[in-house]
């Protein structure tokens, strides 16, 4: 058994610092049980429920009463982590499947062959790489509303972000706030523009020209400052936020090789195994854009698709069910802070005072000046995003308080509606109870704690910026 030897009078003490962020279990928690405790305080109410758009349950704004309290006991405060993994379960699976069939990719060969090519092609302009990809992947999210598509695109960019010399961080923005530039300004997005304008009695898609100058905005923000921060990286890999990672160097070991370095060469069946790779997100992206296929029906072909490129690559049955296994493991870490998180708006409807928040919300911005109703709405739905990440789920329980209310205070609905998708929008990348997002960010290994350090300067940029364009909006009467 070893001893512990006591450290010298002399030797140098650790300072701890006074603004590190808490761990994401303890902050969760710390979040639940405010939550918990909110509802002895919080008057219990309700609004009906009534049929919505496409079928969609949403609320009658005129509705609301209070109801008898029910406060959190202490078995329901027990049960608020399992329940919100049960709740969140879509979003637990399906970080598991997406783990599980990378690290079965990563097997076979065949990723580390792509980014050989890759990093050969692009090695002279690697920093050109982020700018393109962002803008890809903020142009379809802006047309079909997928935010989640970020888990999907973080395991295939990571390998090819570390081999040049960039971090997981890099990879991780990438791919989030690109999406998330896409999701919020919402041009053609059906999810939050078109369902906020349904239900707000408003021609679906109007206003586009606006819009489309908020994407391009706050698309040239996002790439800039992620350009700046993998430069820093690439020339100065200390400079990373992950740079003492131990898993972060184990990356580096695997993905990054010396310049002059033999090329991979790909044997027939890691061919076959890519193309039918290929095949295999060619149907994926047919389900999501002509079937509407969410995250079980993607999880379910990514079991597919790992066993049968696993097969066709020549792993035995044994070596693909170790992939899997270890690709769980992987992201273990994520896929229960997703469920976790979901444990806060557990709390919440239990108590019964979700409706009260959102009751609460309309009439403190109903209480505002005119000058600045556009911009209360707006921070009203960037707080109620942290209980409800969901832009359908936000969008079905304020837009019916919020479209009436901005005829009475002097804002346009077409305002009404932007401030909605600014408000929900640019918090899911930082709030920890956006489940996607942090199954997102283990399944590219940066730690939320990281991620805020990094990603906290562009969220104060992106408000300066949707501030603007609603003060612009209040100030011309926008109607689209």
């Amino acid at each position: 058994m070893s001893q512990h030897t006591p450290s010298s009078p002399d030797s140098p003490t650790p300072k701890k610092s006074w603004c590190r962020i808490p761990d994401i279990y303890a902050v969760l928690f710390i979040f639940i049980s405010l939550a918990a405790i909110a509802t002895h305080f919080v008057p219990a109410g309700q609004f009906e429920r009534v049929p919505g758009p496409n079928g969609r349950i949403t609320i009658d704004p005129t509705s609301y009463e209070q109801i008898a309290s029910s406060p959190i006991g202490i078995v329901d405060f027990m049960l608020a982590i399992p329940n919100g993994l049960m709740s969140a379960g879509e979003v637990v699976f399906f970080t598991f499947m997406i783990g599980g069939m990378f690290m079965v990719l990563r097997r076979t060969g065949i990723i580390e062959i792509g980014v050989d090519k890759l990093t050969r092609r692009f090695a002279r302009q690697s920093l050109l790489t982020i700018p393109v990809l962002m803008t890809v992947f903020a142009l379809i999210a802006t047309v079909i509303g997928t935010q989640e598509l970020a888990l999907v695109y973080v395991p295939v960019i990571l390998p090819l972000m570390i081999a040049l010399r960039f971090d997981s961080v890099t990879a991780a923005a990438v791919a989030l706030c690109a999406t998330t530039v896409g999701f919020t300004t919402g041009v053609l997005n059906p999810i939050n523009t078109g369902l906020g304008q349904q239900l707000s009695d408003l021609p679906l898609y109007s206003g586009y020209g606006l819009r489309v100058m908020a994407f391009v905005v706050m698309l040239a923000a996002a790439i800039f400052f992620v350009m700046r921060y993998a430069r820093r990286v690439r020339q100065t890999p200390s400079l990373s936020l992950l740079s003492s990672d131990t898993s972060e160097s184990e990356k580096r070991s695997l993905y990054q090789h010396a310049d002059n370095s033999p090329a991979l060469i790909a044997s027939v069946r890691q061919k076959l195994a890519a193309v039918a790779t290929f095949a295999f997100f060619a149907v994926l992206v047919y389900g999501v854009l002509q079937q509407g296929w969410f995250m079980m029906e993607m999880a379910g072909l990514f079991i597919i698709m790992g066993i049968v490129v696993g097969l066709i690559a020549g792993l035995d049955t044994d070596e693909i069910c170790a992939g899997f296994n270890q690709g769980f493991r992987d992201v273990l870490v994520g896929a229960m802070i997703a469920g976790v998180a979901r444990g806060v708006a557990v709390m919440l409807e239990d108590g019964q005072i979700m409706d009260t928040l959102v009751f609460g919300l309309g009439n403190l911005v109903g209480g505002l000046p005119t000058l600045l109703s556009a911009i209360g709405m707006f921070f009203a739905q960037l707080g109620f995003n942290f209980i409800v990440p969901s832009g359908s789920g936000q969008a079905l329980v304020t837009m019916p308080l919020m479209a009436p209310l901005s005829d009475i205070i002097g804002v346009t609905r077409q305002t009404a509606v932007l401030a909605f998708q600014l408000g929900d929008g640019i918090g899911n990348i930082l709030y920890p109870t956006s489940g996607y997002f942090m199954a997102t960010l283990a399944l590219a290994g940066v730690p939320w704690q990281k991620w805020v350090k990094f990603f906290f300067p562009l969220f104060c940029v992106w408000i300066v910026i949707a501030l603007g364009f609603l003060i612009f909006a209040q100030a011309t009467q926008w109607t689209g």
